[in-house]
């Protein structure tokens, strides 16, 4: 078992990223807390982020990890009210600039996403004063693709309120009805889709719809239905691209898999490829995949340096490979 990679703060939901020959970190800051655990993730309390970098991610990670400090708050956001949770970061070559997007509740206790930029990737960034418009829910996933093009992916069950949007994919479709613990069920029922939207060339908009994100059961050609928890799409969007194939990753929640589909558009569709991760201590599983110096890189997290305790995470990495047929394996291929 991989020792964690920062251990003086309490960090989880590491999007990792290659800016300027470094790898940059942007987790979400997991914080002690009072409150008690429930399905709607309230224990989650976290209220700033921190940027971390390292040149090397061999073993011992020892004196390799820069901590940056805290490069944005609950306080620095307008339209904020709480729970700064999982975010993800981007650059872009059109502007110059770096963006970090984030989730928050707002001031009706809904979440949305926002974005916040700056000039270097470890900030200083600077929040819009609304959130995005069209956005909602949790768990932004940035990703630019080669012809430098950017998408943002999003979405999550339960505490992250999708399931809350079945009417459509706008933030006045909000049905406070199916707030909590709730998603479709039965033979019939096909699983929620996670989302994704075009981002403007200021990366700041969404440039047309947000669009469901489907994937797909090899074995049917047919959407993943609602009861097949162990490859339903929960949370914690991720998308990376290797040799003209789209890898869309993602935790399945109450089973607790990272699992992948494959595509050949960033809009999809995608078709369920198999796991990436098995179960880990603690509830949530939630990750990103990046390449550095020519190795692929699996960022995730883990409770073991908090002993267990699900809101008290810690990163991880481990090293992942690729079959002759571009599937991922957490060991090397003969």
């Amino acid at each position: 078992m991989s020792p964690p990679l920062i251990t003086h703060l309490y960090t989880a939901d590491p999007s990792a990223h290659v800016f300027e020959g470094k790898v940059y970190i942007y987790p979400s800051h997991d914080r002690e807390t009072d409150i008690a655990f429930n399905d709607n993730g309230d224990q989650y309390d976290m209220a700033d982020y921190h940027v971390f970098s390292t040149s090397s991610l061999d073993e011992p990670y020892d004196g390799k990890v820069t901590d940056h400090g805290v490069v944005l708050r609950t306080e620095d956001v307008p339209w904020a009210s709480k729970q700064l949770w999982a975010p993800d970061a981007a650059f872009s070559a059109k502007t110059g600039k770096y963006y970090l997007f984030f989730p928050a509740r707002d001031n009706k206790d809904k979440f949305r996403i926002g974005v916040a930029v700056g000039n270097s990737p470890i900030g200083p960034f600077k929040a819009d004063p609304e959130p995005i418009a069209g956005s909602f829910s949790i768990d932004p996933a940035s990703f630019v693709d080669e012809d430098n093009e950017g998408y943002l992916y999003f979405g999550g069950l339960w505490g992250g309120q999708l399931q809350c949007y079945q009417g459509g994919n706008l933030p006045d479709k909000f049905d406070a009805n199916w707030l909590g613990a709730k998603e479709p069920s039965g033979p019939d029922a096909y699983a929620l889709f996670p989302k994704v939207a075009k981002l403007s060339e200021d990366m700041q908009s969404f440039e047309g719809p947000v669009r469901d994100l489907v994937i797909l059961a090899p074995e049917t050609g047919e959407p993943i239905r609602a009861d097949d928890h162990e490859r339903r799409f929960f949370e914690a969007a991720w998308m990376h691209k290797r040799e003209g194939t789209y890898y869309f990753s993602y935790s399945t929640g109450d089973t607790h898999f990272l699992a992948y589909a494959t595509g050949k558009s960033p809009f999809g569709p995608f078709t369920y490829a198999g796991r990436i991760l098995e179960p880990v201590l603690g509830w949530t599983t939630h990750h990103s995949i990046v390449e550095f110096e020519g190795r692929w890189w699996l960022f995730h997290h883990d409770c073991e340096l908090s002993g267990g305790v699900n809101h008290l995470r810690s990163v991880k990495v481990k090293e992942i490979f690729y079959d002759k047929e571009g599937k991922i394996t957490t060991k090397k291929p003969e």
